[in-house]
């Protein structure tokens, strides 16, 4: 009998707010998730009385996704926002979850993203570019959608894609976290241990940015040298 690698082996759930979220998104959402395991858990969350879901309710089947009924109780108020909280939180003390993505552009998912963060499970954020840093930055990860879909609609059309531009805040970061990482006398310190330290002070993802993985990312920003070695990828800070 096959064994199962431990990541495909990870449960993990993906909650998605229906009001909040495009389902031409959802594929890349899936197979974004697959770093963390296998998503067995997919609901979807929505009043389905509303005629904006019918692209939602088309591939309800299609994904396998549960979908979850929630009426609006008061005009103007949304239920869906605490059902789709209360699910997560019974999933979490379940303890059946490895990991939970959370699709939404809603900033009032920020408490939920840092509770899940406490219990030590990771939590990944799929939105789009409007979605509010504070829900951004509640989230292991946050992916933004809106650049993954410009990106892939650029390469379908035969185009070059255009690679969003890496701001100053961002060389910031990785500055910052390769002087903290420990370094060799050239300078030079282990990628590894600079993605660690970013993750603890920031959700990005180099994805958002046009880049499969943080090592594209920082080959091709002229602020830092790279150097691949046998034990992986070393970085040093230019300028």
């Amino acid at each position: 009998m096959a064994s199962v690698s431990p990541r495909r082996g990870r449960n993990i759930a993906l909650l998605i707010d229906a009001d909040n979220a495009s389902p031409s998104t959802l594929e890349t959402a899936l197979t974004i998730l697959g770093d963390l395991g296998t998503v067995n858990v997919r609901r979807i969350y929505g009043n389905w009385s509303r005629p904006g879901l019918k692209g939602w309710a088309a591939l309800v089947h299609r994904y396998a996704l549960e979908p979850q009924q929630q009426f609006d109780l008061t005009k103007g108020k949304n239920a869906t926002d605490m059902k789709m909280t209360i699910d997560a939180m019974d999933l979490l003390y379940d303890g059946h979850v490895d990991g939970f993505g959370l699709m939404t552009s809603d900033s009032d998912f920020m408490p939920l993203a840092i509770r899940i963060r406490q219990n030590g499970t990771p939590v990944y954020g799929f939105g789009t570019r409007r979605t509010p840093e504070a829900f951004r930055e509640a989230c292991t990860r946050f992916i933004d959608l809106d650049a993954l879909a410009s990106k892939e609609e650029q390469e379908s059309a035969g185009k070059t894609p255009s690679v969003p531009v890496v701001d100053a805040e961002l060389v910031k970061l990785l500055g910052d976290a390769w002087r903290a990482s420990t370094r060799d006398e050239d300078g030079f310190a282990s990628l590894s241990e600079i993605g660690q330290r970013v993750a603890n002070r920031s959700s990005f993802d180099a994805r958002s940015y046009g880049f499969s993985r943080l090592s594209e990312l920082v080959q091709s920003l002229p602020n830092f040298a790279t150097d691949k070695r046998d034990t992986g990828l070393y970085v040093k800070r230019l300028r």
